[in-house]
């Protein structure tokens, strides 16, 4: 017996969803496209939205390409891949933009200081716009050539060249820190700085400095290291083997230094908080898998990434794109605590 083969059942289109929300193909196209506020309204909109969805309708990207113009893709351009946060990121920003039916490429710049060179043959033509996050000032040279709308995040406000901003409150972070640490009575710092020349680490440094610098009888020693915890353990160690009395407190730029950090203590004979308090920042899931567990300042990464692509998508439809300082905090656990009686 032979089977005749079954045809492939056709893929639902615009006017089927149409005729079962019981509107016109253009009340589905301004949804889907999402221009229907002020034109449609929010009930009519989430029937067609649910309608879709029932009917699994996808929109056709490439004829909808070539008819505006528009590749429905954006560029998130980060430092390094291995890095939890601009994971985190990541996340944020491509959960908007599925929002939005757009899509989300992840590119990495060397350090975030090498140029970022263009991802494509000719990123103009691939993309509607980037998103870059933590980067140095000039590390985006190529892209910014393109022409193309550019949203900074954890970035230089002063840079002329972005349409819109998302920054953290790093300022207020270090600050935090700062308030916790003079707080348990530590008046000997060291300041382990991340090596890489960004805007982000420059507020840090500045933001503790200044913290420090107003109350009498402060020491503040900064050494710099790359962003890995060899480097970080290895210039503690330089740290501490320094002539003059220690530091009570070791203030490090990110979580992933504070862990050099603490090994740098242990390999002294000393013990984190008892002898030296160690704080990190980023809170990353190193913060809890350390022993101590780590003081760190709490950034909501994702958070970060889903304005950032709002931002974008603002710019893109020609709306004014708001300027977001989100706020962090300081979440104290075990490797800070006051400094040793002398």
């Amino acid at each position: 017996m032979s089977s005749a083969r079954q045809p492939a059942p056709s893929r639902p289109t615009s006017r089927d969803v149409a005729r079962d929300a019981g509107v016109s193909q253009a009340t589905v196209s301004l949804v889907l496209g999402d221009k229907w506020r002020g034109r449609v309204s929010a009930a009519t909109a989430e029937r067609v939205r649910g309608t879709a969805r029932e009917l699994g309708y996808r929109p056709n990207f490439a004829a909808r390409s070539l008819r505006t113009g528009r590749t429905r893709t954006a560029l998130l351009v980060v430092p390094a891949l291995t890095n939890e946060f601009f994971a985190r990121v990541h996340t944020g920003a491509a959960a908007v933009a599925a929002e939005h039916d757009f899509g989300v490429v992840l590119y990495p710049s060397p350090d975030g200081t090498g140029p970022a060179r263009d991802p494509f043959a000719s990123a103009r033509a691939a993309l509607d716009g980037v998103i870059a996050s933590s980067m140095a000032a000039d590390a985006l040279g190529a892209l910014r050539g393109t022409g193309l709308p550019l949203v900074m995040l954890d970035s230089d406000p002063e840079d002329h060249g972005a349409a819109a901003w998302v920054n953290l409150d790093i300022a207020d972070g270090m600050r935090q820190v700062a308030d916790h640490l003079l707080g348990l009575g530590h008046r000997r710092f060291v300041h382990l700085a991340s090596a890489v020349d960004t805007w982000t680490f420059a507020v840090r440094a500045r933001a503790l400095r200044e913290a420090l610098g107003g109350v009498p009888g402060t020491v503040l020693h900064t050494v710099t290291a790359p962003l890995d915890v060899r480097a970080g353990r290895e210039a503690v160690e330089r740290a501490l083997g320094s002539p003059g009395p220690p530091p009570t407190a070791l203030v490090c730029d990110d979580d992933i230094l504070a862990a050099g950090a603490c090994k740098a203590v242990r390999r002294r004979g000393l013990r984190v908080p008892d002898d030296i308090s160690v704080t990190g920042f980023d809170d990353l899931a190193l913060a809890t898998a350390v022993e101590p567990e780590l003081t760190t300042v709490g950034l909501p990464a994702e958070q970060v990434g889903e304005q950032g692509m709002a931002a974008l998508l603002d710019v893109l439809e020609g709306r004014p794109a708001a300027r977001h300082d989100l706020p962090v905090r300081l979440v104290a656990r075990g490797s800070t605590a006051p400094p040793p009686v002398a």
